[in-house]
């Protein structure tokens, strides 16, 4: 007999043991897995076949005996019922069917135990399968309600995009329409604007020449920016000028606002189109998307980002708004070109005068800027040979104080080599008193040349300041006198212009 934990050797067959298992197999498995290889000769009727055996056999279980009094049987499972507990081993014996079989076998569960638990699988296989079928059921029900609503929300969804798709067609054509109208009457007014610009440009030449007189006398550097007679008269030209010029130029301006209107709407016009363009080649896009479709892809959170701008309602006003400002623009425009069909351009006369009183302005100043010059010029040489001079005498006081520096050093060395007299030859005799005075008066000498080396410096750079005081003036009134005579002079020559009154 062999004890609980100990290794196992009787088997009831002669065929090979078998593996230790954690469980038992089920009994169909048994029958087809366990094939009996004993050719031992078995008594009748009992065959040798583990499903027809009365007892456990001892591949799968150890036997022992039980006593409630040790504390190990404690850890073992107990039967689920409590009236088949095992208290006391049942002095049953097995009896000896085969050669290698066991006295006795003691179960740890009863009949009992093994029927509730088989009910109880078979109560939760029931539950869970059931459970399972119906989750399949509504998996297979759900899955096609999706589908069905997934087919039918798209569906909707592409007819939405054609509606749009039309809708924005629409709008684009008229925008498209009214860009072109807006462009022919555009061109129409700037033809009309030419026209009255040829007129204008022949008054537009003295103007002109007048304004960049000012624009080079502006140039002027200094004490040379004075508001003298040319200024004055080229002042009042520019002012004759504008006043003749007043109505023909009040035309441009307002043609040249008008123009700025109709650039501005045609903006709007041609930037609603362009967006037009693009929506509508992406809601096309849109709507030819399938499921088989290739560049698809997930787009995470994009259907809680709401970036529009418009609603149908606002979307269609502000294309409508566009083109009736365009129709007003256009209309606007129409008049412009009824005013602009007659100019008047005059007053040959008094812009002649002013011509020839700013030329004789200018002819008068530059021979006063000439004479001024001149003087300048005579100044400037007798600074430039003083300050000649003056470098001189700065060199010679550099070289006497230069001078200095030998006789200072000889005089330093001395007393520095008499300190080395020892004990009481370090004498204060008059030889040392007079040392003491020659490096005192060398001291006293190259202080008062240094001195005087200051004020001629200081000199110097008076004289160099009023040199390019001086310089600068000079290059004032050279500058001034080529802007009077090379600038202004040489443009005012010829009268620019012949006026002649002009009617569209």
């Amino acid at each position: 007999m062999e004890y609980l934990g100990q290794t196992q050797t009787a088997t009831y067959l002669t065929g090979p043991r078998l593996g230790p298992y954690t469980q038992l197999p089920t009994i169909g498995n048994v029958q087809s897995t366990f094939k009996t290889t004993d050719t031992y000769p078995a008594p009748s009727p009992m065959r040798r076949s583990l499903t027809t055996l009365p007892w456990r056999p001892s591949t799968y279980y150890q036997s022992g005996k039980m006593n409630p009094s040790i504390a190990v049987t404690k850890s073992l499972a107990e039967p689920i019922s409590q009236r088949s507990q095992l208290t006391a081993l049942d002095d049953m014996k097995v009896p000896p069917v085969f050669a290698a079989a066991r006295n006795a076998l003691y179960t740890r569960f009863t009949p009992n135990d093994w029927l509730a638990s088989n009910q109880s699988n078979y109560l939760a296989s029931d539950r869970v399968r059931s459970g399972a079928e119906r989750l399949r059921l509504d998996t297979v029900r759900l899955c096609r309600e999706t589908d069905d609503k997934t087919k039918r929300s798209q569906s909707e969804v592409g007819k939405r995009l054609g509606e749009r798709i039309g809708d924005i067609n629409f709008w684009k054509n008229e925008l498209t329409h009214e860009t072109d109208n807006l462009i022919t009457e555009t061109n129409q007014l700037q033809e009309a604007k030419r026209v009255l610009e040829k007129f204008l440009a022949e008054t537009e030449n003295p103007l002109h020449l007048a304004q960049e007189c000012l624009y080079h006398r502006e140039k002027r550097q200094s004490i040379d920016l004075v508001h003298d007679n040319p200024e004055k008269a080229l002042i009042k030209e520019v002012d004759v000028i504008k006043r003749c010029q007043e109505k023909m130029r009040n035309m441009v301006d307002k043609a040249n606002v008008q123009l700025s209107l109709n650039r501005a709407s045609q903006h709007e016009l041609e930037k609603d189109s362009s967006d037009k363009f693009i929506a509508e080649h992406l809601d096309n896009a849109c709507h030819g998307l399938r499921n088989t479709s290739r560049g698809l892809s997930y787009h995470d959170g994009v259907h809680r980002v709401d970036n529009s701008l418009s609603v149908p309602e606002t979307w269609a006003k502000f294309s409508n708004n566009n083109i009736q400002r365009s129709q007003a623009e256009r209309a606007a425009t129409k008049n412009m070109r009824n005013e602009i069909e007659s100019v008047i351009n005059a007053c040959n006369n008094e812009m002649w005068q002013e011509w020839n009183a700013v030329n004789v302005a200018l002819n008068q100043r530059a021979q006063e800027t000439t004479d001024a010059r001149n003087r300048i010029q005579t100044h400037l040489s007798k600074v430039l040979q003083e300050t000649f001079e003056m470098e001189k005498n700065i060199e010679l006081l550099k070289k006497a104080i230069q001078d200095k520096e030998a006789p200072m050093q000889v005089a330093q060395t001395r007393l520095d080599t008499r300190l080395r007299r020892p004990n009481v030859e370090l004498c204060r005799d008059p030889v040392q008193h007079r040392l003491v005075e020659e490096v005192y008066e060398i001291t006293d000498s190259v202080d008062s040349l240094q001195h005087k080396l200051r004020e001629a410096q200081n000199a110097l750079n008076a004289l160099n300041l009023t040199k390019a005081t001086l310089e600068q003036d000079l290059s004032i009134k050279n500058n001034s006198l080529f802007i009077d005579r090379e600038k202004c002079l040489a443009m005012r020559k010829t009268f620019p212009m012949a006026p002649r009154i002009v009617s569209v």
